[in-house]
């Protein structure tokens, strides 16, 4: 697509995102009080907003123009904290992370959301740093072996006499030929049986006409057969059963798109550093032609204020303090004369005080009445339902200012390649050059006035004694929480970094994008909850969340500093979800460093009190260095374990259990570092501890049908696997009810190996082959998901839907007119 393309794509989402922000300000001022409304209404502004970071991604990602991709990125920043704010109101709302859009997707003519997920090229550039830093060191110390790096170890190479290779070969070379002599004999036996048969059963020479009859019923059968296979071919298409076969030149525009792509990323390469040497260029170029007059015009505007201040008020004024930002305040918004005016009104205020005091009296009486009605008005307002202020609506409304300002009506016919505006950066650099250069005539504008003193006013400065505050001592409650002492203050980052990859704790994920986690969309979501029951999230729920708790805030340092904070993200569900497969995958979408505190890495390393306290200490120090970072902590369960089994008490796998908690308070929201533990057995866990440390709990099930359909399709076919007719991908995903995800993909590669998918020409895949291999695995039962929903239940989290599904059924139900709802629960709960 062209640059044109992509500007209407902006100037699109632009006023989509102009639209939006009216409509919120317009419901804050009369927020609905029903929770089912409040719901909608929140969910309606979380998809448009969905909608919103779609189009200003693919803008972003595309446009090559530096300059409007710099503001671009402000107001997706801002979309994107606006996201993470409404889904934090819609958790507190229903008790439940997961939501179904299905109907206000369907009533806004709209598909499926999928996650809100920032492109590779957003963090490209930090990403590749990393990579490139990890592999440096790695080559450096001899340590690259794979996913986890150890040091290498030599291999011995067993030196061969020359006689037993001799012998090796001659082994072989006989063996070879004796197969060969066997596929002869086999032949020339088979067609001696063949021969003794018609001896013994006679030939029956056949008629010449009925031989031609013969034929001709076999030729005209398989003419037929073609003529209704290929019917019923053109019928599925008419029906749209299967594709046509203009996907195929659709594909490969499709190819085409991806290579435009990539060459679009060369030119916003080569844009981005021209525009970088401009920045410099232009301003030392305005230093040079434009710093003595905008020095001049300077001294003169100061002088001028010296004269008009003195003709006022018969004195000099006093010169600003550089703290206090020198000349500048001066003429921040005011003109001399308004400067004057300000210094003659507070020679009358001080005058007014006196009779001030009279008035305070009757404001005192006045006072109290209002605070009592506040109060009342207070306790009214406490029982409404109020949205909670947001930190992002600024800085989209300032970006959308901007763009209205600026980019929405220029004109560009003059920059057809789309490099930088010369004149943009002009006005901001001579706003830079004009805070240096004002600091410089500050400081002669005050050697100026000092003078001007002497000789007018015959008056010498007399230097103000400042009086120092007195700082009070604090006592234990006013003391500020202690700050992490450095263990390693003599150390470097790559000798930490070294030591951290060669004990195995820092390791590099695999190659994962989130895309690859195959799931569908859940279609009955809402239909379901509203006959009472509660449906049971699918894979592209779960995808979603991890892209809104992990890669968002990680891949954004303003988000993370300003939405909602998630320290920590737990992942439970039976093995072979895609748990480890996540987790990777946000290292993957983000170029964030996996660090691998899982029990059973870090037995036997760093033993003892002091030892663990260094561990920690290394890996958060390296971890904020190099933000983002995950810290992975593998079958957490282990780590908070009830009663720890005998034949795990050597390994002491409760080691990290309070530590976490220091971690989590040392954790500022500058530091983009996410703890993720992943738990295939919760219940053997003590589940308040666990939940104490782990703010996110995101259950993974099994597949339903939808995704399961999906899996089959896209892992044959990614595996070289050929989908036929023959081949019943619904019968499959039918059968496999209870697998998961990991389970199904290991049949696949089971079945098709090297060997069957040549034989595909002669042999087309049945659905049979794969069910023999399934059935030698064990699915998921329906009392194992019962245990994990029934875990669930007894998180904070879950209680809390628990008890609100509770009061809603009685509130139904019509019990108890006049009286408080006993689901209702403490805190935020009151306010529906």
């Amino acid at each position: 697509m062209s640059n044109a393309t992509y500007n209407k794509m902006w100037e699109e989402a632009q006023e989509a995102l102009n639209r939006l922000l009216e409509g919120e300000s317009e419901k804050a001022l009369e927020p609905p009080q029903d929770q089912v409304v409040i719901f909608q209404m929140l969910a309606t502004f979380y998809v448009k907003y969905v909608q919103i970071f779609r189009n200003l991604e693919n803008a972003y990602d595309q446009i090559v123009h530096p300059q409007k991709r710099i503001l671009i990125r402000q107001v997706l920043d801002g979309v994107m904290g606006r996201i993470l704010e409404l889904k934090n109101e819609m958790v507190e709302l229903e008790f439940s992370e997961f939501h179904f859009f299905d109907d206000i997707l369907q009533d806004l003519k709209l598909s499926p959301v999928s996650s809100p997920c920032l492109h590779l090229s957003v963090f490209v550039s930090m990403s590749f740093c990393l990579s490139l830093f990890f592999l440096s060191l790695l080559k450096a110390y001899s340590l690259f072996t794979g996913i986890i790096y150890y040091p290498l170890q030599k291999l011995h190479v067993k030196v061969m006499p020359l006689e037993e290779a001799v012998k090796m070969i001659q082994v072989a070379e006989r063996a070879r030929q004796g197969r060969l002599r066997a596929t002869f004999m086999r032949q020339i036996y088979r067609q001696d049986v063949r021969e003794k048969q018609a001896r013994l059963l006679g030939e029956n020479i056949l008629d010449f006409s009925i031989a031609a009859i013969r034929i001709q019923k076999l030729w005209r059968s398989f003419i037929q057969f073609r003529k209704t296979v290929k019917e019923k071919e053109e019928e599925m298409i008419f029906l749209g059963m299967n594709p046509s076969p203009q996907i195929q030149s659709f594909n490969n525009t499709i190819t085409n798109a991806q290579k435009v792509k990539f060459l679009r990323y060369e030119v916003q390469e080569k844009h981005e550093e021209e525009y970088q040497e401009a920045l410099v260029t232009i301003k030392k170029n305005l230093k040079l032609l434009e710093g003595a007059d905008i020095k001049e015009s300077l001294q003169d505007q100061i002088r001028h204020w010296f004269i008009e201040c003195r003709n006022m008020t018969g004195t000099f004024p006093d010169y600003p303090k550089e703290e206090e930002g020198g000349s500048a305040i001066i003429f921040s918004e005011k003109t001399p004369q308004e400067v004057i005016e300000d210094i003659t009104r507070e020679e009358e205020e001080s005058r007014k005080k006196d009779n001030k005091k009279e008035k305070k009296e009757k404001e005192k009486n006045q006072k109290k009445e209002k605070l009592e009605k506040k109060e009342s008005k207070k306790n009214e307002e406490e029982d409404k339902w109020k949205m909670a202020p947001s930190l992002f609506i600024p800085t989209m409304e300032e970006g959308n200012n901007k763009y209205k300002g600026i980019w929405r009506n220029i004109d560009e016919s003059w920059n057809f390649p789309q490099v930088y505006d010369p004149e943009m950066i002009k006005e901001e650099k001579r706003k830079e050059v004009e805070s240096e250069i004002r600091l410089q005539v500050d400081e002669l504008m005050r050697q100026e006035l000092k003078n001007l003193k002497l000789a007018v006013d015959r008056e010498k400065e007399v230097p103000r004694k400042v009086k120092k505050k007195k700082e009070k001592k604090r006592g234990r409650k006013g003391k500020k929480g202690k700050k992490e002492k450095d263990l390693t203050p003599d150390r470097t980052l790559d000798s930490l970094y070294k030591e951290l990859v060669e004990e195995g704790l820092l390791i590099r994920p695999s190659k994962v994008q989130l895309s690859e986690y195959i799931g569908e969309f859940c279609y009955l979501g809402t239909t379901l909850r509203h006959i009472e029951i509660e449906p049971m999230p699918s894979l592209s729920d779960v995808r979603q969340l991890i892209t809104l708790y992990g890669i968002l805030p990680l891949g954004s340092q303003t988000v993370h500093e300003k939405a909602p904070l998630v320290k920590t993200l737990l992942l439970v569900g039976p093995s072979g979800v895609g748990k480890k497969m996540l987790v990777h995958s946000i290292c993957t979408e983000t170029g964030a460093n996996l660090f691998n505190l899982s029990p059973t890495n870090i037995t036997g390393k760093y033993p003892g009190k002091t030892g663990l306290q260094m561990m920690i200490h290394m890996v958060m120090k390296v971890a904020r260095l190099l933000q983002p970072s995950v810290i992975w902590i593998g079958e957490t369960e282990k780590t908070f374990y009830k009663k720890v089994p005998k034949h795990e008490k050597e390994m002491d796998p409760r080691r990290l259990k309070r530590q976490l908690p220091k971690i989590l308070k040392l954790m500022k929201p500058e530091d983009r570092i996410l703890i993720v533990g992943t738990t295939k057995r919760p219940f053997e866990a003590d589940i308040k501890s666990l939940c104490r440390v782990f703010q996110k709990i995101i259950m993974i099930p099994r597949p339903d049908y939808a995704s399961r359909f999906a899996l089959w399709n896209q892992v044959i076919e990614q595996a070289g696997g050929i989908i036929t007719n023959s081949l019943s991908i619904s019968c499959l995903s039918k059968v496999t009810d209870g697998f998961t995800q990991g389970q199904i993909v290991q049949v696949i590669k089971s079945v098709l190996t090297e060997r069957r998918i040549w034989q595909q020409k002669h042999k087309t895949l049945t659905a049979m082959e794969f069910i023999t291999n399934l059935s030698r695995l064990d699915p998921v039962y329906r009392e194992e998901e019962e245990s994990f929903k029934s875990w669930y239940s007894k998180t904070p989290l879950g209680k809390k839907r628990a008890l609100a599904l509770a009061g809603y059924e009685e509130k139904g139900k019509g019990k108890g007119k006049g009286k408080t709802n006993k689901g209702k629960t403490k805190g935020k709960e009151k306010k529906y």
